[in-house]
């Protein structure tokens, strides 16, 4: 899978905003599931679990750690990262390359911070979720798979605030999820 900097001129990606923003704002749907066992390594799963010690189980999140905890240890704030398959859809049209994003959970809702405020939960097969306030943001991977007019495109102060990214969230009660099972928002903030 090349990255994409290389390949393509400049492109118009705010005329996707309203299917963006079209997008469920209390029931949608989990479209792919993503593992990445190892750095720069992705499996896409039909089944998975998450587990509110361990995130996605399988997934390398805990040993990777994190330089937002004083100690180096993993962020539970941040166990998974879940993005919008429109927003993945508009920069990348080739859903082959939709695991590069380097998220576990790919969904079609609208994660925006008005839609879904931090502590808000979400129910996903017999799983929940909560939505951290540790933003998702883009960085320079994303940038080299999917260009920098995608990763300026979802900073952009409409990017933010539709959380275009994506989000973090830890698991609050553990489950089987599977692609295709629906989303459902549960709750604001609690």
């Amino acid at each position: 899978m090349h990255d994409r900097s290389e390949r393509q001129p400049e492109r118009d990606l705010d005329r996707h905003l309203a299917d963006v923003r079209a997008a469920p704002t209390d029931l949608g749907r989990l479209e792919l599931i993503v593992r990445r066992p190892a750095v720069d390594e992705r499996e896409t799963l039909d089944e998975a679990r998450l587990d509110p010690a361990h995130g996605l189980v399988g997934d390398g999140w805990a040993g990777r750690g994190s330089h937002a905890t004083p100690d180096g240890s993993a962020d539970p704030a941040a166990q998974l990262t879940v993005m919008s398959t429109r927003v993945l859809a508009a920069i990348e049209p080739d859903r082959e390359r939709w695991p590069l994003a380097g998220d576990q959970l790919y969904v079609d809702l609208d994660l925006g911070v008005e839609n879904l405020p931090p502590g808000s939960r979400l129910a996903i097969g017999a799983a929940i979720i909560e939505v951290s306030e540790t933003p998702h943001t883009g960085c320079a991977k994303f940038s080299a798979r999917f260009g920098s007019d995608a990763l300026r495109w979802i900073n952009s102060p409409a990017g933010r605030a539709g959380r275009m990214r994506g989000l973090n969230a830890r698991v609050v009660v553990g489950g089987t999820i599977r692609t295709g099972d629906p989303v459902s928002r549960l709750s604001g903030p609690s």
